[in-house]
């Protein structure tokens, strides 16, 4: 006879494809930090924007649904009496994090990782290209 089934696997247990197209910019409740490292166990070192380095424990529900890198901008909840440690509330993507440099909300010496390859600020020119002359005439 065959056993009774459960009600699913893995893709069950991690939910469904709850992707947000376009969510509002959620602005600042406790601060904002970049990842410098992660650690494992849903754990990660990061660099809060008032000059302390944190480490920031990432919640239970974002933990396997919210894929964290370093370099990414973070709001992380500081907790009250420990003040070395920090929880990772929400991550922000590229463009919000751009937006919110663009808004004031982060530092000007911050980067927000860029997809682009090349250098916006020069016009799009590789500074580390070299011109080599042909000096098979000498």
């Amino acid at each position: 006879m065959p056993k009774n089934k459960g009600k699913g696997g893995k893709n069950r247990r991690r939910g469904k494809n709850d992707s947000d197209d376009k969510r509002e910019l959620i602005f600042k409740e406790d601060e904002y930090a970049q990842v410098l490292r992660m650690l494992g166990n849903g754990r990660l070192e990061a660099h809060c924007m008032d000059g302390v380095k944190r480490l920031c424990h990432i919640r239970g529900k974002m933990r396997k649904k919210v894929w964290v890198n370093t370099g990414d901008i973070v709001l992380v909840g500081l907790r009250d009496y420990q003040d070395e440690k920090a929880d990772v509330i929400l991550k922000y993507m590229a463009d919000e994090a751009r937006s919110l440099k663009a808004y004031g909300e982060l530092p000007e010496n911050i980067r927000v990782n860029d997809t682009d390859a090349l250098n916006e600020e020069e016009g799009g020119e590789n500074d580390d290209y070299i011109d080599f002359d042909d000096i098979s005439e000498i």
